[in-house]
């Protein structure tokens, strides 16, 4: 690739405490790809996307970001409701921007017909269930249009009608943008994905094309990582 990269990390320590998150982390992402993060729990994953988006400061390395925090999006694996409505939930996040607050309540009204949430709009979002919730974190995402999603887990907790339902809007929402994903779901990774990262301990060990990572040779600790998740 010709054009600068989004994000550029060249040997990024994260440590909380005394416990290294990310160690000597290297990693460029251009725009237009879909990337996914893998590995075990603790290997790394939600810190990277964390630095990614700017809420984790790295303790040395270097990081450059080519996209403002207000052109990304992120959703965490349990996204945070307001104790207020759907609709509300959603709007505020544009008037939060800018948006007219009239504005915003339209705008909201169209993400929520996206992700089929309009019928519940006047509910209070924290009685959701868990997939109506990250049907209305996508929505929310959806109407800031980011040019970037990062995505945590995103249908980890889910059953597997509303994991279908979340992962088909994923695909629908990182269409014309830079998609960055963490998932234990190697089915969705393969769906999804046009290039996977593995971490362990914080490292960065393997970083391929999604063909050539299932399909070609792998460091010991990633193939046995695919072997025990397949």
């Amino acid at each position: 690739m010709t054009q600068a990269a989004l994000f550029s990390l060249r040997e990024i320590e994260v440590r909380y405490g005394r416990v290294p998150a990310l160690a000597a982390a290297t990693l460029s992402i251009h725009a237009g790809e879909r990337v996914a993060l893998i590995g075990a729990n603790g290997s790394g994953k939600s810190t990277l996307l964390r630095v990614l988006h700017g809420l984790v400061p790295h303790a040395s390395g270097s990081f450059v970001g080519r996209v403002p925090a207000r052109a990304q999006a992120m959703l965490f694996q349990r996204p945070h409701m307001l104790r207020m409505s759907v609709r509300n939930n959603v709007a505020l996040a544009l008037w939060l921007r800018g948006v007219r607050w009239r504005d915003a309540q339209e705008e909201t009204l169209e993400a929520l017909r996206r992700v089929g949430l309009e019928g519940v709009a006047g509910r209070n979002a924290r009685t959701l269930s868990g997939g109506q919730q990250q049907r209305m974190a996508l929505a929310r995402a959806w109407a800031l249009k980011p040019a970037v999603l990062l995505l945590d887990e995103p249908t980890a907790s889910l059953d597997p009608t509303a994991k279908r339902e979340v992962e088909a809007l994923i695909a629908e929402a990182a269409h014309g943008r830079t998609l960055v994903f963490a998932s234990h779901n190697l089915g969705q990774v393969k769906r999804l994905a046009s290039r996977v990262v593995y971490l362990e301990q914080g490292r960065v060990l393997a970083d391929l094309p999604a063909h050539d990572f299932f399909h070609g040779p792998l460091p010991e600790e990633a193939r046995l990582f695919v072997k025990g998740e397949s």
